[in-house]
């Protein structure tokens, strides 16, 4: 890679990056040049983690996507510091320790600041000085002769001409003109001082505090969610980065004033001894007033923006990766499976809306019944849900946890029981159901359905299956984000489509079922190449092999190659096009099963024959091509579990202090994580309250859709607010500590065991009546 830099020629030395980030990632540095070489080829993370195992040494999708952000972030730093090596040298500013300093920085805000005094400023006070001849008198001036005496012979010119030819006012004819000329001349020379400035600035942010305030008292009401925060002062270096993300936006929102607080006092003391400035000389009262403006004027400012900016940064590189890391498990939950499911999306006044899809997802039917106030048609609501249950067959019914979704859950559970029915209801997370109704997407899948009852569709639909559904749906809706809104908008989205991208191939898609939703996060398609294969499709019938993908218009040989692994064919004309194995792999299979007289239907899902097939390198192409033989329809998502809610809990007016509730996390975040226990409002478990150990990290203890049992510890129902536990109270935790003791008396003698099933506070619920497996038993569809 190459780039100009005032008519220089420079080449980006990736030997090194390689080096610096095979340290950084404790890796080799082969790993990392391999990782470049396919990437840099076209290769995507999904399709090198999945296919290319033999060339990074088993490198796994999330060590790549790591590799992938340093290995770009390095590049364009590399970038940006020849450039400014260039611009350097062209100013003949360029001394060897200059040249150190770039190449020692590790960011681009460090760049900058390297930069900043010798950014060419053409009417600046400095540059007009010196080209008015007052350069001179200020080294003289430094050299301890006082000012005026300095000044003396001066003969101010009247105009200027700069390097362009262009001529202005000279504007130095009075002497406080004069001393400001030479002032400015000092404090540019005094700003090349980096050793200093690295020093000053380290001393400043080991004591500087962030304050936040009230920009006005006609802000304090509509400002109420931040009145944490309007009188507020806490130091940088215990500052947390939520905290920082909630000052910042109540600046943005221009409720909250934010400033630095720190000394100033000890750095201008710095400054003038650093430059060994006698105060008592005749030039000492002058030079200890430019000591203090360089610090005042051009350095604090600076240093306060850098610590302002690197810790936004921060912040936000912060609540990006919760956000991801969220969406992950939000993405990866286990699906219902082809299941005939009615999705209710609730309502009060505008009714309850109701679909039935079939195990493809197909709309069988729908209806909107309204069972509460104001209509009270509560007869007519149940006959409706009774008639498409049984009309149908339904086997699971999908609730929406939006307004009166208790309500309603109550409502079908009780058709159920009364008409002896076997489907079983259960509530589910309707986040960004009605974002997909209005959607382009759910216009184009669900053209002849009123927008109110497509939001039953989607409820559904996610049930099913809940990365197909929930990838037709821009992720910030999605509500598992922090701060989502006050981070770098362009990172985040990069970030969440990098994090569909890998959960869609982890799973691998039926490419004759298949949205184009969904296809466009398959390796190496895109929104037009998606579109064309479904447009293919429903021409052409459904394909019979992979090799037919290749007749897709646009569809080329590399796409084929990164995307061809992951599109899977079912009872196609290929056993193969229905596994993981990569169609480059296929004579490579039937060659390893003539060599030991296999057949396919014997190897195909038998693990321990798979295994005694290989050649013992446990990255090499074989390795990988018998992994997925031994496992050909695995899908990595775990078993489906939804909460159990009390009955009696129904709204926030129904928690009582010490209650004991089992929930769903519907968030994780920096401080904590926030759990529907089924009140219309979702309580908070703070970090400090997630276990009776030091928790670092909540995503450590919890995932979304966990199911756990809290505590309720406090309730401001006035603002909303549910306070919950995941510890132990004191006496569970003395019986558990009984329990503890008799688990290991019963392990010194197994004989006496009994079995024991038990669910503690604060712990997550393992096996519960609404795990996946009981549902379907409860269903008549599991095993018993």
């Amino acid at each position: 890679m190459t780039q100009s830099a005032q008519d220089t020629d420079f080449q980006i030395d990736n030997q090194s990056i390689y080096q610096k980030l095979a340290i950084q990632h404790n890796i080799k540095v082969q790993q990392v040049a391999s990782f470049a070489s396919l990437f840099d080829e076209g290769a995507s993370v999904p399709f090198i983690a999945r296919y290319r195992k033999d060339q990074t040494g088993g490198l796994d999708d999330e060590m790549l996507r790591q590799l992938e952000k340093s290995l770009i972030a390095e590049r364009d730093l590399a970038a940006r510091r020849q450039k400014i090596l260039g611009l350097l040298t062209a100013q003949n500013a360029l001394t060897d320790e200059l040249a150190e300093r770039v190449a020692a920085a590790t960011s681009k805000i460090e760049l900058e600041e390297i930069y900043q005094p010798y950014r060419p400023r053409r009417r600046s006070v400095a540059a007009k000085a010196k080209l008015a001849g007052l350069e001179p008198i200020a080294h003289h001036i430094l050299t301890g002769v006082a000012p005026l005496e300095a000044l003396a012979g001066f003969n101010p010119p009247q105009t200027l001409t700069d390097e362009s030819g262009e001529t202005f006012e000279a504007d130095f004819e009075d002497i406080a003109k004069q001393l400001a000329g030479v002032q400015a001349i000092i404090l540019d020379e005094w700003a090349t001082r980096l050793d200093l400035l690295d020093e000053v600035r380290i001393a400043f942010n080991k004591t500087a505090n962030i304050r936040s305030a009230l920009v006005g008292e006609e802000k304090r009401e509509a400002g109420e969610k931040f009145k944490d925060y309007f009188e507020h002062s806490e130091p940088f270096a215990k500052l947390s980065n939520h905290r920082l993300l909630a000052m910042l936006r109540g600046r943005q929102q221009n409720v909250l004033v934010l400033s630095v607080e720190g000394e100033d006092t000890p750095f201008v003391e710095k400054i003038i001894s650093y430059f060994d400035i006698n105060q008592a000389s005749p030039s000492g009262e002058f030079l200890a007033d430019t000591a203090q403006k360089l610090w005042s004027v051009k350095w604090r400012p600076q240093i306060e923006h850098r610590l302002l900016t690197e810790r936004r940064l921060t912040a936000e590189s912060d609540a990006i990766a919760v956000f991801a890391e969220n969406l992950k498990h939000l993405l990866m939950m286990a699906p219902a499976g082809r299941k005939v499911i009615l999705g209710v999306d609730p309502g009060i006044r505008h009714g309850v809306k109701m679909a039935v899809i079939d195990g493809t997802g197909e709309v069988l039917a729908t209806d909107t019944v309204y069972p509460f106030n104001p209509h009270n048609q509560l007869d007519e609501a149940k006959s409706s849900i009774a008639n498409l249950i049984t009309a149908h067959q339904v086997q699971l019914v999908a609730i929406g946890n939006g307004t009166a979704s208790r309500e309603t859950e109550e409502l079908v559970k009780s058709v159920i029981r009364e008409s002896a029915l076997s489907a079983t209801a259960l509530v589910v997370s309707e986040a960004g159901a009605s974002v997909y109704s209005a959607s382009e997407i759910a216009s184009a899948e669900l053209p002849d359905l009123d927008v109110s009852v497509r939001g039953a569709v989607s409820i559904a639909r996610r049930l099913q299956d809940p990365l197909s559904e929930l990838v037709k749906v821009e992720p910030k809706a999605i509500g598992v984000g922090q701060y989502q809104h006050d981070v770098n908008q362009t990172e985040l989205e990069s970030s969440l489509d990098k994090v569909t991208e890998d959960c869609v191939n982890a799973v691998g898609v039926d490419v004759n079922t298949a949205s184009p939703a969904i296809l466009t996060h398959i390796s190496g398609l895109n929104k037009n190449v998606a579109q064309q294969i479904v447009d293919y499709r429903r021409a052409n019938g459904a394909f019979g092999n992979r090799e037919q993908l290749k007749n897709v218009p646009r569809l080329g040989v590399k796409t084929f190659e990164q995307a061809a692994g992951f599109l899977r064919i079912k009872d196609g004309d290929e056993p193969l096009d229905a596994t993981g194995v990569h169609p480059e792999s296929y004579g490579l299979v039937y060659e390893i099963l003539a060599k030991h007289g296999k057949s396919l239907d014997e190897v195909l899902g038998n693990e321990s024959l798979a295994k005694s097939l290989g050649d013992g390198d446990a990255f090499s192409q074989l390795t990988g091509v018998l992994s997925e033989l031994a496992k050909p329809a695995h899908d990595p998502r775990g078993e489906f579990r939804t909460a159990s809610f009390r009955d009696d809990v129904n709204d926030i007016k129904d928690l009582k202090i010490d209650m004991v509730l089992e929930g769903v996390v519907t968030n994780v975040t920096a401080f904590g994580c926030f759990v529907d226990v089924g009140v219309h409002q979702d309580g908070l478990v703070h970090i400090s309250e997630l276990s009776d150990d030091y928790v670092q990290n909540p995503a450590d203890v919890v995932k979304p859709q966990d199911i756990v049992k809290v505590r309720v510890i406090s309730v401001d129902e006035a603002r909303g607010r549910i306070g919950f536990s995941m510890k132990l109270q004191k006496s569970d935790k003395k019986q558990a500590d009984k329990t503890n003791k008799r688990r290991e008396q019963l392990a010194d003698n197994p004989a006496k065991q009994t079995a024991r099933n038990s669910v503690k506070t604060g712990k997550k619920v393992e096996k519960t009546l609404g795990s996946f497996g009981a549902l379907l038993q409860q269903a008549g569809l599991g095993k018993s």
